[in-house]
């Protein structure tokens, strides 16, 4: 059956994703587990089918005589529903991750569990099915022994990893007869059953009545979140379930958000971009504070700015790029030679060494979600003292290394470049700190750093425009375009009737737009040219079309867009522009985040363009 579940993602991402803030779980359209990693997000694998079938390890159900007919979610839940027909009768299997709140409170959040609950609702008959129980811990790197256990099932993986002894387990409940799961045999499914997978081995050992309570809270929390949420005028299902995959991403314990769910979905089969997404990028900060605002989620915000404020230096270390989900600073990359990759798409890769790159726009980000945190909610004396001390020394930071190359928003791991993007964040990252000094009363600061945000806007006018391509480019003294550059104005290092922002935006979609689909640049890098639309470069290129007053083009590009997200509304972060299929890490918060900003701008057309929750 790993064969026909690994067939099942030939074309495309046919996934949905349940979780709750600790971790997550893809389930493919043929009802089985392909990737889950337990207790979190950035653990080891218990499932990983998706990026070898035969190592990677697997948990689905399989109806002898019948065949899967539909996959949904429940209605703005992220409760999701794999239907069965066959000749014997019809079930449904229904996914979640227990969430809800405890004694009417928001739950704590250590109060989520690492755990995968599988409902076998009987609708028809008497249905037979098998059940494959095939978990392979830590990235199946030893042998995986499955044993009954008191009632149930345990996992366990020992082994020796160099000088380190490598342990872990996972508990399966089941109401069904345990040595039936284990060996795969065929039953009959005569009443609703369940099968409860955890992290730890649990102290209520779960019954039925307990995974039906838990489903039960499950669905309402999820129902009161959604409803919390404010609604867009137009695009409303496609920005719940944005919200919703968001939602998930959030690791519930920290508030950091993760950049992607999974890691080493490639950039393109059978290419070496295979990227470990499962940590935080600070340049992703400032859009998901200014759209979880816009969309009612403002304690969601909150948590994310104080992990931040928390993360980054104060004074003379050095701002990364990226952080684990805990602060962590250290993400050391490894590949795992023994998996063979999704579609034998080599290397797989845990960790990212792109955590020690200088990439200098991360100051303008950081500062601009600063002084949107300013602007947005109070704050004691001592936090904004601290909040003051981190400003001077990004500014001091930006100032003394702004005109210096730097990798670049991409991350290029080649030589160093003047990339004219990063140099348009530093000097978003002074024109904020004069703004946030402002808010603080520090007028005569603010004066004094004038100067240099003029002399910047001066610099990077003059040296990154190209005069052949009427446009700023990907780098001085080049002629290569960056979608990047879409998000000058977005930024306000010019406003979007200038000129210059125009001819840029005209340009680089020209030159970028392949099929109808962005490209983050054309150029060859380390791996040569890429070959793949970076997904998220499109919803740029409907934003600057909005604010150049073409509103219609945006429009169909926007819907366009909706048209190649999966069956269940998620996006990859790649896109293959002739067979339209889904690729890169998945699914990806900066695609999902951008959707809902792009939908918003469109809605503004209609009053504000949010119906309040």
């Amino acid at each position: 059956m790993g064969r026909t579940h690994q067939n099942s993602l030939r074309d495309n991402y046919h996934l949905g994703m349940i979780g709750n803030g600790r971790t997550c779980a893809l389930v493919d359209r043929l009802g089985s587990v392909v990737f889950c990693c337990l207790p979190d997000f950035d653990a080891g694998t218990v499932f990983a089918s998706i990026l070898d079938e035969e190592r990677g390890g697997s948990f689905g159900a399989e109806m002898v005589d019948g065949e899967v007919t539909a996959q949904r979610y429940e209605r703005n839940t992220n409760v999701l529903v794999t239907s069965f027909d066959g000749s014997d009768g019809a079930f449904d299997l229904i996914d979640f991750m227990p969430r809800y709140a405890m004694e009417g409170r928001a739950a704590a959040v250590n109060d989520v569990g690492p755990d995968v609950v599988r409902v076998l609702r009987r609708r028809r008959g008497k249905p037979k099915l098998r059940v494959t129980f095939d978990p392979r811990l830590e990235y199946g790197g030893g042998e995986t022994k499955v044993v009954k256990s008191d009632g149930g099932l345990k996992a366990t993986v020992e082994w020796k990893s160099g000088d380190k002894d490598v342990y872990e387990s996972v508990y399966l409940w089941t109401d069904v007869d345990p040595e039936v799961v284990r060996t795969g045999q065929e039953f009959e499914l005569d009443a609703d059953r369940f099968l409860f997978l955890s992290y730890h081995d649990k102290l209520q050992v779960p019954d039925w009545e307990l995974v039906e309570l838990m489903l039960q809270r499950t669905r309402a929390y999820w129902l009161l979140w959604s409803a919390r949420t404010h609604k867009t005028v137009e695009y409303q299902h496609e920005v719940m379930r944005s919200a919703l995959v968001l939602k998930m991403l959030q690791f519930a314990p920290t508030g950091a958000i993760l950049a992607a769910a999974t890691t080493s979905l490639p950039e393109v089969l059978g290419g070496e971009r295979n990227w470990d997404y499962r940590f935080c990028w600070i340049r992703d900060a400032s859009m998901t504070v200014s759209v979880l605002q816009k969309i009612g989620h403002a304690p969601m915000s909150a948590r994310f700015i104080d992990w931040m404020l928390d993360t980054v230096p104060t004074k003379d270390d050095t701002l990364q790029i990226m952080y684990g989900l805990r602060g962590e600073k250290t993400l050391t990359e490894r590949t795992l030679d023994h998996l063979s990759g999704y579609q034998d798409s080599r290397p797989v890769r845990v960790g990212n060494g792109a955590y020690t790159q200088v990439q200098h726009d991360i100051y303008g980000v950081l500062m601009d979600v600063i002084y949107q945190d300013l602007s947005l909610r109070q704050r004691s004396p001592e936090a904004l003292d601290r909040i003051w001390t981190r400003v001077r020394a990004v500014v001091r930071n930006v100032l003394n290394s702004w005109e210096e190359p730097d990798r670049g928003i991409w991350e290029i791991r080649g030589e160093k470049r003047q990339f004219v993007f990063s140099k348009v964040l530093c000097w978003v990252a002074i024109d904020r700190a004069i703004r946030i000094a402002e808010v603080l009363n520090k007028q005569e600061w603010a004066e004094a750093h004038r100067s240099h945000l003029d002399h910047m806007h001066e610099v990077i006018c003059e040296k990154g425009w190209s005069s052949e391509k009427s446009a700023f480019t990907q780098a001085y003294g080049t002629s290569d375009m960056d979608a990047a550059n879409l998000l000058m104005a977005e930024y306000g290092f010019l406003p979007p009737e200038d000129p210059r922002f125009i001819a840029t935006v005209e340009r680089t979609k020209q030159e970028l737009c392949v099929n109808g689909w962005m490209f983050r640049y054309t150029n060859p890098d380390d791996f040569g040219r890429p070959e793949t639309s970076f997904t998220v470069c499109s919803f740029w290129l409907v934003k600057a079309l909005v604010a150049i007053k073409r509103r219609a083009e945006a429009r169909t590009l926007f819907e366009s867009l909706l048209g190649v997200a999966n069956e269940h509304g998620l996006y990859g972060e790649d896109l293959d522009v002739t067979t339209l299929r889904q690729l890169g890490n998945f699914p990806q918060a900066y695609c999902h985040l951008n959707l809902i900003d792009c939908a918003l701008s469109l809605s503004a057309e209609e009053d504000d363009g949010i119906i309040q929750a």
